[in-house]
């Protein structure tokens, strides 16, 4: 076994392998940029080296920094953690070169499922179901145009180098396909330097259900599946294991095709095999296809190992130690149900825009594991993916998992930032859901429920009220001599403004008038009726429905906000487009300008019809939150 490992990577993931590595007695270096260099992985390993400044390819992207740090402290090994550098071959043959050990798959096995293409030609010779489609070299676009039509529609366009939903277009009629493959390709250039896309049949009532695989260069096992379906955007939201509705015959076929297409390319550590399914008629064993393969370990690894009790990192590193794998595949057993839920710091309302923000108050339940990279007073900045956490439960059976992760969820605390707890906790609760209904359309069907802001009760309201008092001076004001008993504050969320009256009855006892309104609250132990926390000149409520209002001084509420007349930007970020120019007529939701920000495209839209008056943004330019990109010429 190793004596110290290198961690390439950051966050949650970086924390999970320091856990086991410790537990395992391997000291562990983190590498870190300027943007973490007070970053939870970097407390928590034996040893971190500054790596670089913020941007990805100026740190968590130089292997060749990498790899010094790792002989420069004394490693014998890199574990890449998932993203960045994990599925780059070339940074395995370079880590080889050095006389390090790279805790994963070969070069070659990484090339081999790299291009969706070449893996689906590969997978159909060893005997691996396949989507009908075009997975060939040809790009023009009235080929590809040709090939959908052959197909039939609707078909997904897809990029070959392509992951996490990026490059990825479901064309409906054959008149959209041109716009789409171009956006497509534009995405897929961005995001992976080749623009080279695949033509796939798209599945009517999709499920994505992925096995779990490990090998270890000449043998592989399966480790069962997980359901994957509830995805928004491409981007998984609630995963769980093992997949609603799976019946043994189903399981064995799909963790065989999965096990052959590890055996085929002579797979060494861990990975998943993904599998597209129709789940229109029930799980069949000729309704399940390959989309790809995951040669690396996954986010959502903490359901399997739930179901198992198998520590997935103590095999990658028992195997890259050179030891046979840990079990047989009749040694592995399901026991019991496990959820995952990904919370992020995104602005659901808004289209799940990445949010940055300093994170005031966190706090996790004791009723489930969570994988986390981050802690109170963390700033989530848009350099990185904007995970908060990953909160996993377990039960006896699925039941029993879906109480303790809605147990866990409603006992989950987050302020500073905007997260998608709320959205979590309907989500988790859907009726669909609950019964096991899932496809990856469920979200975009239900987004009006989900999605929504729920509107704050008149209790609410008074409770945020009462402690927003306690900032500043605090609720003993309306005890001196010299302050009035009664005084004003006023709270705003989104749009809404609420003036209220707050008078001050006793240390326990407050009364909230809001317009007609009047209510007494009374404080029980901390709180005023709900857990709630004044932070930053802000209030947030964790009671049944999560709000957070801000705290607004009444000499500024005649300031208006940015109206309709202007498109600024929502989050930090570079301009990789701008498609308008002044004196342009627009309609409402014409493009207007591509933002690139926290790994994503978000393409910013007309809020109406008009005349551009200015255009403030030049393509390769950084803009911080709140810049001005586009304005229009005002209303008559």
């Amino acid at each position: 076994m190793f004596d110290k490992i290198l961690i390439a990577n950051r966050g949650e993931i970086a924390c999970r392998v320091i856990k086991t590595a410790r537990e395992m007695g391997v000291r562990t270096v983190a590498i870190y940029s300027d943007a973490d260099a007070q970053a939870l992985h970097v407390i928590q390993a034996d040893e971190a080296v500054r790596i670089g400044p913020a941007p990805v390819a100026e740190s968590y992207l130089r292997g060749d920094l990498i790899i010094a740090a790792a002989l420069q402290t004394g490693g014998q090994a890199i574990h890449p953690g998932y993203g960045f550098l994990s599925e780059n071959p070339d940074f395995v043959e370079a880590v080889q070169k050095a006389g390090l050990v790279f805790i994963g798959p070969s070069a070659d096995a990484i090339r081999a499922m790299g291009l969706k293409d070449a893996a689906k030609a590969l997978m159909e010779t060893s005997g691996v179901p396949v989507v009908p489609g075009y997975h060939g070299a040809n790009q023009d676009a009235a080929f590809l145009a040709a090939r959908a039509e052959d197909i039939g529609y609707p078909v997904l366009i897809k990029a070959v180098a392509g992951g996490g939903g990026k490059g990825m277009r479901l064309v409906e009629v054959a008149a959209k396909f041109a716009e789409n493959l171009a956006s497509a390709q534009a995405e897929a250039r961005t995001a992976f330097g080749n623009a080279a896309v695949l033509i796939e049949k798209y599945i009517i009532a999709p499920r994505h259900i992925e096995v779990q695989v490990f090998g270890d260069g000449s043998d592989a096992v399966h480790l069962f599946e997980r359901d994957c379906s509830l995805q928004r955007r491409h981007q998984k939201v609630i995963e769980e294991a093992p997949a609603p509705g799976m019946t043994d015959a189903v399981r064995r076929a799909m963790g065989d095709a999965a096990v052959k297409a590890a055996k085929a390319i002579g797979y060494a550590g861990a990975g998943t095999v993904e599998f597209i399914v129709d789940g229109s008629n029930g799980l069949r064993t000729d309704g399940f296809w390959f989309m790809e393969m995951n040669t690396r370990l996954q986010v959502e690894h903490p359901v399997t190992e739930a179901i198992t009790g198998v520590d997935l990192v103590s095999w990658q590193l028992r195997v890259a130690a050179g030891e046979p794998l840990p079990a047989k595949q009749s040694d592995l057993q399901i026991k019991g149900h496990a959820f995952e839920a990904r919370l992020y710091a995104e602005d659901v309302p808004a289209g799940f825009l990445p949010a940055t923000g300093t994170i005031d108050h966190l706090h996790f339940p004791q009723n489930a594991r969570i994988d986390s990279g981050v802690q109170a007073g963390d700033e989530i900045s848009p350099w990185y993916d904007p995970m908060i956490a990953k909160i996993t439960t377990h039960g006896v059976d699925r039941p029993a998992a879906l109480r303790a992760m809605h147990a866990a969820l409603d006992g989950t605390q987050v302020a500073g930032t905007v997260t998608n707890l709320g959205f979590l906790r309907r989500l988790a609760r859907n009726s669909g859901f609950v019964a096991g209904d899932v496809d990856t359309g469920l979200i975009a069907r239900e987004s009006s429920v989900l999605c929504e802001q729920p509107v704050p009760s008149v209790f609410e309201i008074a409770v945020a009220v009462v402690t927003a008092a306690q900032l500043g001076e605090g609720l003993h004001i309306g005890f001196t001599l010299w302050e009035p008993l009664t005084r004003e504050i006023i709270l705003g969320q989104g749009d809404e403004t609420y003036e209220a009256k707050l008078c001050v009855r006793g240390p326990n006892l407050c009364d909230v008038a809001i317009g007609v309104d009047q209510i007494t609250l009374m404080r029980r132990g901390a709180h005023w009726g709900l857990p709630a926390i004044c932070h930053s000149e802000q209030v947030t409520l964790f009671g049944a429905q999560l709000q957070t209002f801000a705290v607004i001084d009444p000499a500024d509420r005649g300031q208006s906000a940015i109206g309709g007349d202007t498109v600024v930007a929502p989050m930090p970020g570079l301009i990789c487009e701008v498609a308008v120019q002044v004196g342009q007529t627009v309609v409402a939701g014409d493009r207007l300008v591509v933002l690139e920000a926290m790994k994503m495209e978000h393409v910013l839209r007309a809020p109406r019809d008009g005349l551009i008056k200015s255009v403030d943004v030049v393509t390769g330019a950084q803009v911080t939150a709140g810049a001005l990109m586009v304005g229009l010429e005002p209303e008559e």
